[in-house]
């Protein structure tokens, strides 16, 4: 199951790992203009893990789940 929230500056999109055995933490995506961020509540540490990606990043992240093992770099529009 996920969310989509449309916020004023952002797009928050929620998943949430019901039919998981070993069920983990929701995990909350936020994408803003110029980044994306991923965040988890870690249990063993108490507190909320959170990473940020560039668009490219997330370009590159998005053609990485399509294609074979490798090593590949994008093609950039300048």
């Amino acid at each position: 199951m996920f969310t989509i929230e449309h916020e004023f500056d952002a797009t928050v999109v929620t998943l949430v790992d019901d039919p998981a055995t070993h069920r983990q933490e929701d995990v909350t995506i936020t994408a803003f203009e110029d980044c994306v961020t991923i965040e988890q509540f870690d249990p063993r540490a108490d507190a909320v893990q959170k990473i940020t990606l560039s668009l490219s990043q997330v370009t590159d992240l998005t053609a990485a789940l399509n294609l074979p093992e490798g090593v590949y770099s994008l093609k950039r529009d300048v």
